[in-house]
């Protein structure tokens, strides 16, 4: 059976450092449930009822399928906010109530998503959805385990209030014009954000900073001069970053301004051939303004390292000694969010957006993540049809279901009802009163910090591909403002390879890039040395990956 044959080429690709999750999905069959991983919960809490609920129910009801289906196992990573310890299981509970389905939702933690979906597909335990980074999804595309969904996301219900088919449109052509895989949002990227306040402590005028040299003079100010006014001299640096590159594309948008018009991956080149954009002059001359710039103290030594709580925590810590002026980050709901995390830490809370210097050109918008359904592979799509019509159908009904995957659980994380509250209530400086009058849409304080608002759970909804059509969830200001910079500033990053070897050693070639990163830009040493090891490393490997996608 497909599965099999499947499981045995997923088994001797994608099993190393995993983290084990499994369930069998589908069919109302009952998983082998990870209490770390999943919840297999139906539920608790005071019990909730979505309003406006009839949408979802007569697509449950209707689904134009005669397939039995009760249950459905959804595999999703840290991109669902709502996690066990802040509301899944309200999530979970008002989406059965709209649905009337069983639903059961298995959380694998962000950082290890990758490797666990590697061990949980070679295991031949399938779940009937799961999402997948645009990476993960050109490697399991061509693996017939995906379902076409063509002629279901065609004629969903849903293309009326569609507002965005290029975003599909573009997954259908990666797909030879059918379309294995569906994305409720598109990708977004990163910008550069300052602080305004080091800006001004060292009389920096943004729209002077239009080349390298302007910017790379700006970070050393940062470092070398005292930016947080503490009377200290070097205690601060110009940039932090969560990597010096990215394991998924886009690879280089933490750190844009040092790679510039290098792209250290795999890639197709204008005239269509696939060639390894590491070992490109570019990358070399990328690396080596990282390497002045670590030895400059321009860039966080920490950056080596840190994961992105790490890089965040550290831009808008209560204590600045030792953080840094600018932060490459999300675009548009981080903008909002990074500026109430520092008003909540008591620290100068305005930030500015540095527009792409010059050689940039313009930040990466990322391929968007998308949502699979897993084929059983018995010729038949009915099943496949009803789960379309269950989840995807009602993902998108622009009223209750997709407030639930937007904003989290009604009354919850969010409400109608007429209610005051106070975030900081013991701290003069930072308390905050709200007051809503019934029926004013608003969202609650969170579950694991009363003293935080909270934003979203799954969906950004300036991000959305279909609008919501109940009117709740306006952006603020701040997310307008940056989702209008990040469209004015952006373009597409390079498609992703889709090779079988690339598949299976992708995180060999990690580990390589890694290593001439940490010769060059930490030790100082000789870029063309460290190349040669990265060769020595994957070259073979690499040439492999270039030859079947060049066939």
């Amino acid at each position: 059976m497909k599965r099999k044959l499947i499981a045995v080429f997923l088994a001797g690709t994608m099993l190393t450092s995993l983290t084990a999750c499994g369930a069998k999905g589908g069919n109302g069959t009952t998983p082998a449930a990870d209490s770390s991983n999943t919840d297999v919960s139906q539920g608790s809490g005071t019990e909730q009822t979505p309003t406006g609920n009839t949408a979802a129910q007569d697509t449950a009801a209707d689904t134009g399928s005669s397939y039995p289906l009760d249950k459905i196992v959804m595999v999703v990573d840290g991109t669902m906010t709502a996690q066990l310890d802040s509301g899944q299981q309200d999530v979970e509970k008002q989406w059965e109530e709209a649905v009337g389905i069983d639903l059961e939702i298995q959380q694998i933690d962000h950082s290890g998503y990758t490797d666990a979906v590697g061990r949980l597909f070679a295991s031949g335990d399938y779940p009937d959805v799961m999402i997948m980074s645009a990476d993960m999804f050109a490697q399991y595309m061509p693996t017939g385990l995906l379902w076409d969904m063509t002629e279901a996301y065609d004629n969903a219900a849903f293309q009326e209030r569609m507002i965005l088919p290029e975003i599909n449109e573009a997954i259908k052509e990666k797909g030879g014009g059918r379309l294995y895989g569906f994305s409720p949002t598109y990708g977004n990227g990163c910008v550069t954000y300052i602080k305004k306040a080091w800006l001004d402590a060292l009389d920096i005028n943004l729209d002077d900073i239009k080349t390298y040299d302007d910017y790379y003079n700006m970070m050393l100010r940062f470092h070398n001069e005292d930016p947080d006014g503490n009377g200290v001299n070097g205690d601060t640096y110009g940039v932090v970053a969560a990597g010096f590159v990215g394991f998924e594309a886009p690879y280089i948008n933490y750190l844009p301004e040092f790679w510039q018009d290098a792209y250290p991956a795999i890639l197709q080149g204008d005239d269509g051939v696939w060639y390894d954009g590491f070992q490109t002059e570019e990358t070399k001359a990328a690396l080596l303004r990282l390497q002045q710039a670590y030895a400059d103290g321009v860039i966080d030594p920490e950056s080596l390292t840190a994961s992105t709580k790490i890089a965040r925590e550290k831009f808008y810590s209560n204590d600045q000694t030792g953080s840094s002026a600018s932060f490459t980050y999300w675009a548009g709901r981080w903008y909002q969010t990074l500026t109430d995390s520092f008003s909540k830490n008591g620290v100068d809370a305005e930030l500015v957006q540095l527009p792409p210097i010059e050689e940039v050109g313009a930040y990466i918008n990322r391929e968007a993540p998308v949502w699979v359904i897993i084929d059983d592979g018995d010729g038949d799509d009915s099943r496949e049809q009803a789960i379309f019509d269950a989840f995807i159908e009602t993902m998108m009904d622009g009223d209750v279901v997709q407030t639930l995957w937007t904003f989290g659980a009604e009354d919850v994380h969010w409400s109608l009802k007429a209610e005051e509250f106070t975030t900081n209530a013991d701290d003069p400086e930072k308390r905050k009163d709200y007051s809503y009058e019934e029926g004013t849409f608003h969202l609650l304080p969170s579950m694991t910090d009363p003293n935080s608002i909270w934003t979203k759970n799954m969906f950004d909804p300036n991000l959305v591909v279909c609008e919501l059509t109940n009117g709740f969830g306006d952006p603020s200001s701040l997310m307008s403002e940056g989702n209008k910079f990040f469209t004015q500033h952006s373009k597409d990053a390079p498609p992703s390879p889709v090779s079988d070897t690339f598949t299976n050693e992708s995180g060999t070639i990690h580990d390589a890039k890694l290593a001439v990163i940490t010769k060059v830009v930490v030790e100082g040493g000789d870029v063309d040395e460290a190349m040669q090891t990265y060769v020595d490393a994957v070259g073979s490997i690499i040439d492999q990956c270039l030859s079947e996608l060049n066939q």
